[in-house]
């Protein structure tokens, strides 16, 4: 099948990434179209319309013609101008797949969506994480991917060979949103004295530094917001310990795909469980390097990215 994916901006850099594994990995073909680009992640692009002529504008309107599946994410739908071209005026005969990444608009008023989506019975609806299965429960649940083999998903060698401070990072996309004033409220109060932490807050930066950067840590502290982010996969691919609030629906959702409920997080809901979770990092490095290990092996074994396009292709199969 031809896939033709839509983003106004590409949430986390996820729409890319399908879409180069499943031409990687599946018999599929995928592109990927792209309106803004927001903060300084630098995502890889495919056709993003700020930067094409007169030549990309028209593959554009050959890939409209030609898809089979036109695959909306977030608020993107078939209305959304890209450059003259509108996804409405090619529609008839395709597939439409919507899929939502917890845009504040969708949080904020999910009910308009749903609405929409039955009067124009739409029903190949997606969620990036089980937490917004509560807002659009007649979707299926598509979990992200990190391509981990990649060299900056890997871990590095020898980061547990230093005895100064564990050095631990945060990526906040948007600091209210991730419980990053609780992590430095927890972070000052554990430095205080002689400094146990080396903090790295790593924002609005190209996604490449982030990883390097995330990568020479020990502990990622993701957010306590109940499910979790790709800040997460990242983590746990590079063999980073991962603290992060995951709740009991995420948790069963996530173990019900994984296929175990043995999972990589180290749990932290409060500010006291984060303190607690940190403490025992800074005095169990054996610990700490281990649930780094763990967390590897889970990607590996449970969440690589052949399973999870695997996963995504299948439901494409299913369309009608």
């Amino acid at each position: 099948m031809r896939i033709l994916m839509f983003a106004i901006n590409d949430p986390a850099g996820t729409a890319i990434q399908f879409t180069k594994a499943l031409n990687r990995y599946t018999s599929h073909s995928a592109r990927l179209v792209t309106l803004e680009t927001r903060y300084a992640h630098t995502w890889e692009k495919d056709l993003h319309i700020p930067d094409l002529g007169p030549d990309g504008m028209e593959e554009i309107a050959i890939l409209m013609q030609e898809a089979d599946i036109f695959h909306f994410h977030m608020t993107c739908n078939e209305n959304t101008m890209f450059g003259s071209l509108r996804p409405r005026d090619f529609i008839t005969g395709k597939a439409i797949v919507h899929h939502h990444h917890g845009h504040h608009d969708f949080r904020s008023n999910p009910k308009l969506f749903r609405d929409k989506y039955a009067a124009l019975d739409r029903h190949n609806l997606l969620v990036s994480t089980p937490d917004l299965l509560k807002l659009l429960p007649e979707a299926k649940w598509q979990p992200n991917l990190v391509p981990i083999n990649d060299p900056l998903l890997i871990p590095m060698w020898g980061r547990f060979d230093d005895p100064g401070p564990l050095n631990v990072c945060h990526s906040p996309t948007r600091k209210d949103l991730k419980n990053t004033d609780d992590f430095l409220h927890v972070v000052s109060d554990l430095n205080k004295g002689t400094p146990i932490l080396n903090v790295d807050l790593i924002d609005n930066v190209p996604n490449t530094e982030c990883l390097a950067r995330k990568r020479r840590c020990h502990v990622l502290f993701d957010h306590m917001q109940g499910y979790y982010g790709v800040s997460s996969l990242e983590g746990l691919s590079q063999g980073v310990a991962v603290i992060a609030g995951l709740d009991e629906w995420n948790l069963s959702h996530v173990a019900e795909f994984a296929g175990t409920d043995d999972l990589p997080w180290l749990l932290a809901h409060t500010r006291e469980e984060l303190s607690d979770r940190l403490r025992t990092c800074v005095n169990d490095r054996a610990a700490c390097e281990e649930a780094g290990i763990k967390g590897r092996e889970f990607m590996e074994k449970r969440w690589s990215d052949t399973r999870v396009t695997e996963h995504l292709a299948h439901f494409y199969e299913t369309l009608r």
